[in-house]
């Protein structure tokens, strides 16, 4: 009998509704979408809606109260310095992990926040954040012919909102990378599963999702000639799933979904006014989370996580135990509050104990948010440590959102969240553990 095998093709930033919008106005010119689009539903993204924590949480298996990864940043809690979260901040085991203890080869390509790469059973070019090329990279001899072939991790996006010709130039290397990748790491089949994520979409709609939305836009037409070759790369990868022998199973998903930008929202700046934040001198950029003073009780980091500025948490942290209680619910009504010209920003504010628990009931993990809140369509939420307004608009005009993210199983099931789609990976192959919130 011939090997099982499980295609995972990711989608990055892809909503539903989009997709099927485009697949109705341009099917002959986004045919491999259309038919993606014929048999989709919608999937929930974990929150924050963020593709290191989805991408997460989808390699994994797990939420973030279990794998760890709550954002794009972690704050160190001595010394208040700001990073990057990376592979080695999740403290869960991945679904290659598991998958490999049962002899199963995996082959990933560009799947975010799998990086520094470290040794699994099968192939890995991790994706965004790696550093480089060279840590991103599993066995070390991919990297003479991914370099060979000009692979880049992502593109240069830093002119996105005043120069989209570059930007579409950049986003095009990248699919031309992927494709070279795809070309390295699938032809000989010897892999029971191939994860492959192209994460063009969600750059593109950062800076141009009107664009893409809207057909009268000026930059549709540009817009659209790029997703005719990004369409073109998905026909290569079905084509290639279409002429492997059966058993084969094919499940697509995007780790969030999208929407036009009305205005940023700088949590930090709503804290500072009303009191709560306090700083000990101006920052000097917007990672300065140093600037905290031991006054502060309650701080945010991106996009919508929310602080106490507990003494047991954090080094200069003076919020008593027993206060907290009364500080969440007064930094609920505040966040809840929150208007720009008329309109409600926040949709709501969660208890990050509560969307976060888990089997334990010790201490909250280090990295969990106190509150996490999930804006109204429109308002997407920074933490900042140098902006002096709430409002206002950086060079971006698209958001994510955590509904609506486009979800296809040639096998039929229906998940409800991005954690579940690595439980389905397991279960396919006989190696599932709690698997909740499906519906087969």
């Amino acid at each position: 009998m011939n090997r099982s095998r499980l295609l995972v093709l990711g989608l990055d930033g892809l909503p539903l509704r989009l997709a099927k919008a485009l697949a109705s106005n341009y099917p002959e010119r986004l045919p491999n979408l259309a038919r993606l689009a014929a048999f989709a539903g919608g999937i929930e993204a974990e929150l924050p809606e963020l593709s290191p924590v989805n991408w997460t949480s989808f390699f994994t298996g797990v939420g973030p109260g279990e794998h760890g990864v709550y954002g794009f940043t972690l704050l160190d809690p001595a010394s208040y310095g700001l990073r990057i979260a990376n592979f080695s901040d999740v403290r869960a085991p991945t679904i290659f992990d598991r998958l490999g203890e049962r002899g199963l080869v995996s082959r990933v390509l560009n799947l975010p926040n799998m990086a520094p790469a470290r040794p699994l059973r099968g192939m890995l070019v991790a994706g965004f954040v790696a550093p480089s090329l060279d840590a991103a990279v599993y066995p070390p001899f991919l990297l003479g012919p991914l370099k060979a072939a000009g692979y880049r991790i992502e593109g240069d996006t830093t002119r996105g909102s005043s120069d989209p010709g570059y930007l579409l130039g950049q986003l095009r290397q990248s699919l031309d990378a992927r494709r070279a990748a795809l070309n390295l790491l699938w032809p000989d089949l010897a892999w029971d599963l191939f994860v492959c994520v192209l994460t063009e979409t969600d750059r593109l709609f950062h800076f141009l999702f009107p664009a893409v939305e809207r057909p009268g836009h000026p930059l549709h037409a540009a817009c659209l000639a790029f997703l005719v070759q990004w369409d073109a790369l998905i026909g290569a990868v079905l084509e290639r799933f279409d002429a492997l022998p059966g058993p084969k199973r094919l499940l697509v998903l995007a780790d969030h979904g999208f929407c036009s930008l009305v205005q940023e929202v700088d949590l930090n700046r709503v804290l500072l006014d009303a009191g709560f934040l306090r700083l000990s001198r101006p920052g000097r950029d917007e990672w300065d989370a140093g600037v905290i003073s031991a006054d502060s009780r309650a701080f945010a980091l991106d996009p919508g996580r929310v602080y106490l500025h507990s003494h047991d948490r954090f080094s200069r942290g003076r919020v008593a135990e027993a206060d907290e209680h009364a500080l969440k619910r007064d930094l609920t009504a505040l966040l809840l509050g929150l208007t720009w010209e008329g309109q409600r920003v926040m949709n709501r504010v969660l208890d990050g104990r509560e969307l976060y628990a888990t089997a334990s009931t010790g201490p909250a993990p280090s990295g969990q948010p106190d509150l996490v809140c999930v804006p109204e369509p429109g308002f997407d939420l920074k933490a900042k440590f140098d902006r002096r307004g709430i409002y206002g608009l950086c060079g971006r005009f698209g958001m994510h959102r955590p509904e609506d993210a486009i979800f296809c199983d040639t096998g039929g099931a229906t998940p409800a969240r991005v954690r579940d789609v690595g439980q389905l990976v397991l279960e396919h192959f006989g190696a599932g553990g709690h698997f909740g919130g499906i519906v087969a």
